[in-house]
């Protein structure tokens, strides 16, 4: 059961353009989308009717939302297309042709031709883009063929015209092919047209309200509307595109304060595009100023091999020149790699700067939300269970095997700032009879609390998957250890073994607390407890899957690392060999016909010699 916080979440988020992530509990990637309205059209997911069942099924597994602000749509779409591309979100569409961003050309000839072309630049002439898809090279392609009846015909039709075609009839081209533009006029759109694709709006516009305003002093006026209307459509399908510059190597840092909590982000841009986007909350236990921690945060983030994008080019901060002057020295002799640092008081950089400070300031805010959401909680389950004081901490212990194998144990945590994965803790269950989950839960919490004692970190809350009986093994484990001060409750479904109907357990007690189903604090502890089932299932699932695996290829004798590799390649799996005859087995590389004899009896259990 999802228990993401809408409301606390929705409260603070912002109205601008950007690109908002959703995550399973998992931590896997969902769904990117983009939004001009980021909290118009994030809520629009949440509302108490009008979803398709798809989208229901996408939303009943949210269990956090990231959002990257941008600068304009244009940059979001931009955006999304390559997080898309690089994560491939299962609920997202995945486009068949998917291969790379698509592009304008324009050929190297005495009338040059603009195409549309997708895949590596190659080739003579220039090219212009990458636009976020081809519906977008289209759209250009279109307009500037209204704009500046460029041809678009490929060399073999244009060479062999005799008359016009009927895109000069309906406008869309010069009719160069035929001779009814001469070259130099037919260079002077072609000149037009790469200032629009540049992005020179400036020096276009005013060579055209030049041309314009001679015609209609010349008493051109159909002419001088014809410009007017070309000025106008340019106003209105050029827009910059940040996001996806020509050119750009840099990582954007920006660390904002918002009421008390310090929120660093990072956007990273290769190539001109922003492919990451990354909140951090670092802790300051030494009162560091902001140029201190701001540096001290870089240098373990760079030297310690954290950028999954590698070292950039241009590292933007607004920080002090001789506070980083020390950590680009470190990076040069560390990866032989040479970063400049940038300011960000002007030009691009500044953008980039500009964006990374906007969405600081909104993972601050969301960070602050949360943390208050689950406060609260943490005080509806106090009110619950009719504890002394408000838990500041919650650990869940759960159990899963099958029939016995590949027995895990997990403890996940809840804390006032929500589920803290860094303190999530798996143990392997040893020297326990098969399916004994009392003994194994007793094992698991006398580990666990052994250590948290030493250290003296002990949670105020112990949350057990079961019912009385579960919970009073661990009672006597906290009696034993004399740990007073931890409070220990089961929850377990009933009969029904429905959610929402669980029942919750204190040990001595022969009754159990049963709440209402809407209760804030008990769907806290519903959620936390699926949240410890499924982490101890995920550790079972790889443990078995693990052990399976041993048993079956590592198994074979006389087959090492090499040999088995050589066998998985050329069968594709285990079922597949043991399918397979003993000339077949003998036929891979390495193996010999002897040893092809001993796999194929291991496979089969016939006795070997």
């Amino acid at each position: 059961m999802s228990e993401f916080d809408i409301p606390a979440f929705l409260s603070n988020l912002t109205r601008r353009a950007g690109v908002y992530r959703m995550y399973d509990a998992d931590d896997e990637l969902l769904y990117v989308g983009k939004a001009k309205h980021l909290k118009n059209r994030v809520s629009s997911y949440f509302r108490a009717r009008g979803l398709n069942a798809k989208t229901v099924a996408l939303v009943s597994r949210i269990a956090r939302i990231e959002v990257t602000v941008t600068g304009s749509e244009a940059e979001a779409l931009l955006l999304e297309q390559t997080l898309i591309k690089r994560h491939r979100p299962p609920y997202n569409i995945l486009l068949k042709d998917d291969r790379s961003y698509p592009y304008l050309h324009l050929s190297q000839h005495d009338y040059p031709m603009l195409s549309y072309r997708r895949g590596k630049r190659r080739g003579s002439g220039r090219f212009f883009g990458p636009y976020p898809n081809s519906g977008a090279v289209r759209e250009a392609l279109n307009h500037m063929q209204k704009l500046f009846l460029l041809r678009s015909c490929e060399d073999s039709y244009f060479n062999h015209r005799s008359r016009p075609c009927l895109q000069y009839e309906i406008r869309r081209c010069s009719g160069p092919c035929v001779g009814h533009i001469s070259a130099s006029d037919y260079q002077r759109d072609v000149e037009h047209a790469v200032l629009f694709l540049q992005g020179k709006n400036r020096e276009l516009t005013a060579e055209l309200q030049q041309d314009m305003q001679q015609a209609a002093e010349g008493l051109q006026f159909e002419r001088a509307a014809e410009l007017r209307d070309q000025i106008d459509l340019l106003r209105r399908i050029q827009e910059k595109q940040n996001v996806d510059a020509d050119k750009g190597d840099a990582d954007a840092w920006a660390l904002v304060h918002w009421q008390g909590v310090g929120c660093l982000h990072r956007l990273s841009f290769r190539r001109g595009r922003l492919v990451n986007s990354q909140n951090f909350f670092p802790d300051n236990p030494a009162g560091l100023d902001d140029d201190e921690l701001l540096a001290e945060y870089l240098s373990q983030f760079y030297l310690g091999g954290h950028a999954p994008e590698g070292i950039p080019r241009d590292i933007i901060a607004d920080i002090d020149t001789d506070a980083m002057a020390v950590v680009l020295e470190a990076l040069q002799l560390e990866s032989q790699k040479r970063a400049r640092h940038v300011r960000g008081v002007r030009g691009q950089p500044r953008q980039w700067l500009h964006m990374a400070q906007e969405n600081a300031r909104t993972g601050a805010q969301n960070h602050i939300s949360a943390a208050q959401a689950a406060r609260h909680k943490l005080t509806q389950v106090q009110t619950l269970l009719r504890l002394s004081k408000t838990p500041q901490r919650i650990e869940c212990f759960d159990i899963s095997h099958a029939q016995g194998e590949a027995t895990f144990a997990s403890c996940v945590v809840y804390d006032h700032e929500g589920l803290n994965k860094s303190r999530y803790r798996r143990f392997g269950i040893k020297g326990v009879a098969a399916g004994d989950d009392y003994a194994a839960l007793e094992q698991a919490v006398r580990r666990h609390l052994t250590r948290l004692s030493e250290q003296q970190d002990c949670p105020d809350l112990l949350l057990i998957d079961g019912g009385q009986g579960q919970i009073g093994r661990i009672q006597a484990v906290l009696d034993e250890m004399q740990l007073n001060e931890v409070q220990a409750f089961g929850i377990s479904k009933g009969e029904t073994r429905k959610s929402g109907w669980e029942f919750l357990w204190q040990a001595g007690n022969r009754q159990p607390i049963i709440p209402d189903a809407h209760d804030e604090g008990f769907r806290l502890l519903q959620w936390v407890r699926d949240e410890a089932h499924r982490f101890a299932i995920t550790g079972h699932r790889k443990a078995r899957a693990k052990s399976r695996g041993r048993s079956g290829i590592e198994a074979l004798p006389g087959v090492g690392p090499k040999r088995r590799k050589a066998l998985l390649l050329h069968f594709g799996s285990l079922k597949n060999m043991s399918g397979a005859a003993r000339e077949e087995i003998a036929r891979v590389p390495g193996i010999s016909s002897k040893l092809a004899e001993q796999i194929f009896a291991h496979l089969h259990g016939e006795p070997q010699e």
